[in-house]
């Protein structure tokens, strides 16, 4: 019996993946240099520390990391704020689980202000029991601490948990923690979708049809 839900955020609840493949960019573009082709996706497994770490080393950058992240946190915080979308559809999947008494969670590597600054944007914190990110977690999604974290949140064991990624590396980490994984289509994740539908409990290509999920609730 499934008793709670655990959502990834970016790419999962938000449609902002492409926007992490540009802000990067865009941050270095601002100091004068050129960053490397795919950066994007190099750093799209990483925790934000692990990110900053990586970009300030592979670019010789004068810069801390707390100076970095302030940075980039202006360029991100604008667009959690005032630009972010949400996945289609993706309001039915939370309505659906709340007519159903299952409680949710967020589990996210992003940083807990920019959730929150897209969540209230959309109106749709109040779906939420709470937001558990990798900082709270001390890992990333490599490591299923932030899984069981937030499934703590839930009041539920993985095995009445449901868990909806799009990035199969962390669909992995859940899937071994005992979750049941649902496996959700991004197009930064296009080129893994075959694993990504073999890995996953359930697979969703979109948010409109239901009919999967409803019949494992």
């Amino acid at each position: 019996m499934i008793r709670g839900a655990v959502f990834d955020l970016d790419g999962t609840i938000t449609d902002s993946n492409p926007f992490w493949d540009r802000a990067p960019v865009v941050f270095l573009e601002s100091l004068g240099i050129e960053a490397e082709p795919e950066l994007g996706r190099i750093i799209f497994s990483m925790t934000v520390p692990e990110a900053v770490e990586y970009m300030i080393k592979r670019y010789s950058l004068l810069l801390t990391p707390g100076e970095f992240s302030e940075g980039m946190r202006r360029i991100t915080g604008r667009f959690y704020a005032e630009e972010v979308g949400l996945k289609p559809g993706i309001t039915d999947i939370l309505e659906l689980l709340k007519g159903k008494g299952i409680a949710m969670a967020i589990a996210t590597v992003t940083e807990r202000e920019l959730a929150e600054k897209a969540l209230d944007r959309h109106g749709i914190a109040d779906f939420f029991e709470d937001i558990v990110t990798a900082d709270d977690a001390g890992a990333g999604k490599q490591e299923p601490a932030i899984y069981l974290m937030a499934a703590e949140k839930t009041g539920s064991r993985p095995e009445e948990t449901l868990v909806f990624e799009d990035a199969l590396h962390a669909l992995r980490t859940a899937k071994n923690a005992g979750f049941v994984t649902v496996g959700v289509f991004d197009e930064a994740s296009r080129d893994v979708q075959d694993e990504l539908r073999h890995t996953a409990g359930l697979y969703l290509p979109d948010y409109t049809d239901l009919s999967q999920l409803t019949a494992v609730l």
